[in-house]
């Protein structure tokens, strides 16, 4: 058995349209479906699932998001611009050899945590 490939991350939201609204609008993400419980996001090939959980116990926050961009800055404030809720500023987290990894934590509508991730030459 192998396991290679992220398929899908799924989010808890309580308030679905709210969601869709803030990742499809704000972040600028391709919205693919909907049903009556859940929307479907595709991420450069990884489909992002937003959900209105079954059960209770399915209704923690979930892990942190990275996404990745390719100018932080720019895109952090864009981000602002729009009613984003930051963290912090974009940041140096880490230096490994020649590239520095830079990052940024938000909020969504949700009250998930995400954050914009970027990988760059020092």
């Amino acid at each position: 058995m192998t396991i290679n490939q992220i398929q899908q991350i799924g989010l808890p939201v309580k308030h679905l349209e709210t969601a869709i609204l803030f990742y499809q609008d704000t972040l600028g993400m391709k919205f693919l479906f909907q049903t009556e419980t859940m929307a479907f996001f595709d991420c450069n090939g990884i489909r992002l699932m937003l959900s209105i959980p079954e059960k209770k116990e399915f209704a923690q926050v979930g892990s942190v998001i990275y996404f990745q961009t390719e100018q932080i800055e720019e895109t952090y404030d864009k981000l602002i611009e729009k009613g984003v809720l930051f963290l912090d500023s974009p940041h140096l987290v880490a230096k490994s050899g020649q590239i520095e990894t830079w990052m940024v934590f938000f909020k969504d509508s949700e009250g998930n945590t995400l954050a914009l991730i970027n990988e760059r030459l020092a």
